[in-house]
């Protein structure tokens, strides 16, 4: 059941997609899986979030990530991975953090949708 987004919202959600880096959930299950090193951000709703979320995850909502990322994350190239619900507010939220002088962020396209749909495993705390 996938959402329809309205248009002027999917504009910013192109034009930030022009600026920032995107990864799919193959590669960073891949990289968990590993053990590669970086901050994976769920930028979802606090409700969302408290659902179901990826493993090791941090919740910073879309709301206040530029608020509160100085303060959980203060190095400037710290790698962090965010994800939403289906990689369009992770867009949004990679392209603010950017802006900030966050240097290496990644948003993964697919967002938690396609997590689930590959049916990678989730979790609550």
């Amino acid at each position: 059941m996938a959402h329809q987004h309205p248009p002027r919202f999917l504009r910013i959600v192109d034009d930030a997609r022009t600026r920032i880096r995107e990864t799919d959930v193959d590669t960073v299950k891949t990289r968990m899986d590993r053990g590669d090193t970086f901050v994976l951000v769920d930028v979802r709703e606090e409700s969302e979030y408290a659902k179901d979320h990826l493993p090791g995850a941090i919740h910073m909502g879309k709301g206040v990530i530029e608020r509160d990322i100085e303060a959980r994350v203060a190095e400037l190239n710290t790698e962090m991975v965010l994800y939403c619900g289906g990689g369009f507010r992770s867009a949004l939220a990679a392209d603010n953090l950017q802006k900030m002088g966050y240097s290496n962020v990644i948003s993964m396209d697919g967002g938690i949708r396609a997590w689930r749909e590959k049916r990678y495993p989730l979790t609550r705390d």
